[in-house]
């Protein structure tokens, strides 16, 4: 690989010097984000990653049209509203699906029941924890995208791995053909869920390189926080390497070849892994979070910006703190310092420049301390591609093309 990616574009590989951004967050210019609601960051990136995940156009401002004022009031309040008229769409669109299905056509059905899953847990997650309805509109998500998979005849199927009395939930799209493949784990971020990343299209990208994937709901995430009480801990290598140990009893799976990929927290949480479960072949985070702990501390001075409404509260849950104090001590341990030293396969660091959730100067953080790694690579997504916002909510493509290539680069795979 050049020392250097093209003009505009900000690729280095582990000879080349790592340049600094000049301040934590990089300079915009015009918001590259789609704005649906003015000055709404929080509802933008629900509705942006909607849209990078399947949704119609027509649909979402049919949907959001009405809540316009709501969004208005703020983050926090109004998103009721939201989940009342998400969930009317997702409904109608249950009731296509039915008329579809009766006559026969399951493709047809399938394609909407997968939209209406994307509109309630679009909706589901922008609730706080234990707001009236969130748990039904869960339950309709996840019957939407079951009975989707089915009609669709998609290449997902779901397992279930046992772990602390409850289930790691995963959805595993097998790469076809003679011989064991590589397998991805595709890892979850703070308040993602495995639809979302199936929805990403990286397991699709991935398959047309020959490789499998595994995207799961880790303790703290989907399935696993909602339905069975685990919360997540910084401890990523305990569940890791659970589902690493199911991936070996399959036979279509190469156990040399086994790699991890995480989105947003996930690029906590992979690295960590990668670390102590020294089965995991390789390592890939779709934005770095090397110090999520002291993010923390930021945002609760009011520095950086919020992924969902009534955040200090979903936290909370997600780490099953009784309070603040009891969440920043259960959080005291989410650092990758002294720990990414100990990664001694090849690591790939992705991040927009533009995040402004997770500084750009954690990035380099991780890749900085990949001293031991023997193919470590930071790609920095610039304005001239896209993808510059956090986990290239503005444009997934480049983020998700890119990973796929140089994952397939290094497992051996095809990339065309």
């Amino acid at each position: 690989m050049p020392a250097g990616g093209r003009r505009g574009t900000a690729t280095i590989p582990s000879s080349s010097p790592v340049p600094r951004p000049s301040a934590p967050f990089a300079t915009r210019g015009q918001d590259p984000m789609f704005e649906y609601f003015p000055k709404n960051y929080v509802w933008n990136l629900s509705v942006d990653i909607a849209i990078e995940s399947g949704a119609q156009i027509g649909e979402i401002d049919e949907m959001c049209r009405p809540l316009r004022d709501a969004a208005a009031r703020g983050e926090d309040t109004g998103t009721g509203e939201f989940l009342k008229h998400w969930v009317a769409m997702a409904d109608k669109l249950v009731d296509l699906a039915a008329e579809d299905e009766a006559r026969g056509r399951n493709f047809s059905a399938g394609t909407k029941l997968q939209r209406a899953s994307l509109y309630y847990t679009t909706a589901e997650r922008m609730q706080g924890h234990g707001h009236p309805g969130r748990a039904d509109t869960y339950a309709k998500a996840q019957d939407s995208f079951r009975r989707a998979m089915a009609l669709g005849k998609e290449n997902a199927e779901r397992i279930e791995i046992p772990y602390q009395g409850g289930v790691i939930a995963g959805l595993y799209t097998r790469a076809p053909g003679p011989g064991p493949k590589p397998v991805v784990v595709y890892v979850n971020g703070l308040d993602s869920c495995k639809e979302l990343l199936y929805w990403s299209r990286l397991p699709e990208a991935l398959l047309r390189r020959g490789i499998s994937t595994l995207c799961i709901d880790q303790p703290g995430s989907g399935e696993a926080l909602r339905l069975h009480n685990l919360p997540a801990t910084h401890k990523s290598e305990e569940w890791a390497s659970k589902v690493v140990d199911w991936l070996e009893t399959q036979g279509d799976v190469d156990a040399k070849r086994i790699g991890i990929a995480g989105i947003s927290l996930g690029g906590y949480y992979t690295p960590r892994a990668v670390a102590f479960e020294p089965r995991f072949a390789l390592g890939v985070v779709w934005g770095a979070n090397h110090n999520w702990a002291e993010v923390q501390h930021k945002r609760l001075a009011r520095e950086g910006e919020n992924p969902v409404p009534h955040y200090w509260a979903h936290v909370s849950w997600v780490f099953g703190a009784k309070d603040m104090n009891d969440f920043f001590a259960k959080a005291e341990g989410m650092t990758l310092n002294g720990v990414v030293e100990r990664i001694r396969v090849p690591f790939l660091v992705t991040h927009g420049q533009s995040d402004r959730q997770i500084s750009l100067d954690y990035a380099h953080q991780t890749y900085d301390q990949l001293v031991n790694s023997p193919k470590r690579e930071l790609k920095i997504f610039t304005p001239r591609e896209g993808g510059i916002e956090h986990v290239g909510v503005d444009n997934m493509s480049y983020g998700r093309d890119y990973i796929a290539d140089w994952i397939a680069e290094t497992f051996g795979g095809n990339v065309g």
